[in-house]
């Protein structure tokens, strides 16, 4: 399965403001798609809940994995991108 490894942009890192774009992202794509942090369980990229789970600040590296690599392509860039702006 394809994966990417980006760097959260987020100032405040992937809170809840962050988390429910992305997981709303992942919702709307209709396929799997799952957010990890080194040392810890991969989460369901299409649960905000989930994703504050990770605890991920500003700077922190996220793997994002999913067979599709359009939908890979745009929550690593929402992953990357300051959603606090």
């Amino acid at each position: 399965m394809p994966s990417t490894t980006v760097t959260v942009g987020s100032a405040i890192g992937l809170h809840a403001r962050p988390a429910a774009v992305i997981a709303e992202a992942v919702a709307d794509s209709g396929v799997d798609v799952t957010l990890e942090v080194e040392g810890e369980e991969a989460v369901d990229g299409g649960s905000a809940l989930m994703i504050m789970t990770l605890g991920a600040t500003k700077g922190t590296e996220v793997t994002i994995t999913s067979d599709d690599q359009a939908t890979l392509d745009k929550v690593a860039a929402l992953v990357a991108s300051d959603l606090d702006a």
